[in-house]
């Protein structure tokens, strides 16, 4: 199922809206959290703590949009009120670790200099599918004229990519090549994911 075909399918429908508002917002605040732990004890920078600050802000924006449609709903993350909740749960995760199985085999790295790298890739690669998705999504709130919007989300996340092509430029000369492989492993979770979501609209 296409992007746009399954978001006009779940924002057709308000109780699955909120649901998919709700997931999205769980998936921002997963990301900020992960980029929090990966900060380093001491060499923090503040691309580092800008980018943490703007996932927290986008779960709480996307929170925020919820009341918009419905003012009760989705009061947690738990599984009840989210959509696809065993596939947006761990899909993050399963990037994360899967980046940084290449990267220990491709660089031998451990610790905080492996936390960091896979920072680098993990955050380009959301960054990328960030930049594809929520422009699709806002296309299809203009055209069911909804009370939802995310446009200013749409900024920051092409912010965020600058950010990040410029921070994996200074990681490695060959940063397109390990870019690559990240975008790979994540094009085929969010594959999964797409076909998880796409049930949603079948019930």
């Amino acid at each position: 199922m296409e992007l746009k075909e399954l978001f006009t399918g779940l924002v057709s429908d308000k109780n699955k809206h909120v649901k998919l508002l709700n997931t999205l917002s769980l998936m921002e605040n997963t990301g900020a959290r992960k980029i929090s732990a990966c900060e380093h004890k001491t060499d923090v920078t503040m691309i580092v703590l800008k980018h943490a600050a703007e996932e927290h802000r986008h779960a709480y924006y996307l929170k925020k949009q919820i009341a918009k449609l419905d003012e009760k709903a989705c009061p947690t993350y738990a599984d009840e009120y989210l959509a696809a909740p065993y596939d947006s749960r761990l899909y993050l995760n399963k990037l994360d670790i899967a980046v940084c199985r290449y990267l220990k085999d491709i660089f031998g790295f451990s610790s905080s200099e492996l936390r960091f790298a896979a920072y680098l890739l993990v955050t380009y690669a959301i960054e990328v599918r960030a930049d594809e998705l929520y422009p699709v999504y806002q296309a299809v709130l203009d055209e069911t004229k909804s009370k939802v919007n995310v446009k200013s989300i749409i900024l920051e996340e092409e912010g965020h990519l600058e950010e990040m092509l410029h921070q994996l430029k200074q990681f490695s000369p060959d940063w397109e090549i390990h870019a690559q492989k990240a975008v790979e492993i994540e094009t085929g979770l969010f594959k999964d994911w797409i076909q998880a979501l796409s049930k949603e609209i079948r019930y």
